[in-house]
């Protein structure tokens, strides 16, 4: 983007604003949630637009009166640098909020989280990973509903899957998935399993997808002919029942063979619309990976890729230490990020991905 910038590129922005705040004003669209959500995040992403564009207008005018001032009174122009200053802070910061971002920025989250390679160690892990995101989730005040978990024997998570949901709605750089969107990949970890006898130190991992969660209205649609839903009794850790129904839900998506299960609740229905709620998102995300894909050398972030394989950060027990494949962030208060203290390597990868996106405006400018 350049240094100087025209406020009559903004009209159809703050148009946009003052028409989702009538929008918002109208008690119909409050009666389907999911489009009155989307307005509410579309109102806090322009409002930071309206309040910058605002403050940019105002500190132009303000310079402007001044210059006509000091040509008047040479004394006022002892007033003129900081003047001078407060416009071309404005503009930074409008420029700031006018480099793309992610849609779905301000949107809550499904995450699944997986063992992967190590056996019961892996699922282990994974067990820790998730109460790490869920006690990341009380830190910034988000909640967490648990849609379903397949637990190993010693304890640990074969596969589970949550939705994160942040209260109201967010400004975009407050959203859940703002923050959450980096952490899809292949977590490794190096530590001494508790089955291990002799104290050796093994290398094991585990993968977390990160999913926008798709409100069922939303531009996901899912045609009844197109999935096939099969019931069966729920198990528990070593296959036995713990179910004397058939409640638990399998879903496969006859067109893409996407295949979700779920067992956590008592109820059919309730696994149903968890499975349905997981394969929205499944969907979404699989559509979204088609885009970046298609548009490869378009890609705004140098953070996230389309590679769920991709090994994102180390877990290293023995010396405390949490390390980022792809920010190069390394400290040693592993502890402490495992507790849930995970903002500053979020905050590494939310920094690399800004100067990404504010690069790319500017290379097209």
């Amino acid at each position: 983007m350049s240094t100087s910038l025209s406020l009559d590129s903004l009209d159809g922005l703050l148009a946009e604003y003052q028409d989702v705040q009538a929008q918002l004003s109208d008690p119909e669209v409050h009666s389907t949630p999911g489009k009155a959500r989307r307005l509410g995040r579309r109102y806090a992403e322009l409002g930071r637009i309206h309040a910058a564009a605002q403050a940019y207008r105002q500190a132009s005018e303000d310079l402007d009166a001044g210059r006509e001032m000091a040509a008047e009174d040479p004394e006022f122009g002892e007033e003129l640098p900081a003047m001078e200053q407060a416009a071309i802070d404005a503009l930074a910061t409008l420029q700031g909020v006018l480099a793309p971002r992610d849609p779905n920025d301000a949107s809550d989250v499904i995450m699944e989280i997986k063992a992967g390679e190590g056996g019961e160690e892996s699922a282990l892990f994974a067990a820790d990973l998730m109460r790490m995101y869920m006690r990341y989730a009380e830190t910034k005040g988000w909640s967490v509903q648990v849609l379903g978990s397949m637990d190993s024997d010693l304890g640990g998570i074969k596969d589970a899957q949550i939705v994160v949901k942040a209260k109201g709605d967010v400004a975009p750089e407050d959203g859940v998935w703002a923050h959450l969107k980096y952490e899809g990949g292949v977590h490794r970890v190096q530590r001494v399993p508790v089955t291990e006898s002799q104290g050796r130190i093994h290398t094991s991992a585990a993968g977390v997808i990160v999913m926008p969660d798709i409100e069922e209205d939303e531009e996901v649609v899912i045609e009844a002919n197109d999935i096939k839903v099969d019931v069966f009794r729920s198990s528990g850790p070593g296959g036995q029942s713990v179910n004397t129904t058939d409640s638990a839900v399998r879903i496969t998506h006859i067109p893409t063979g996407i295949v979700v299960s779920m067992q956590n609740e008592k109820s059919q229905l309730q696994n149903r619309e968890a499975g349905m709620r997981v394969l929205r998102a499944r969907l979404a995300a699989a559509q979204a990976e088609k885009r970046e894909a298609e548009a490869a050398e378009a890609r705004q972030s140098q953070i996230r890729t389309v590679d769920r394989s991709e090994r994102i950060r180390t877990y290293n027990f023995p010396e405390n230490r949490i390390a980022d494949h792809r920010t190069g962030y390394k400290a040693y208060n592993l502890d402490h990020v495992m507790n849930g203290e995970l903002g500053p390597v979020i905050d590494s990868a939310i920094q690399a991905d800004e100067k990404a996106r504010l690069a790319a405006a500017v290379g097209q400018d």
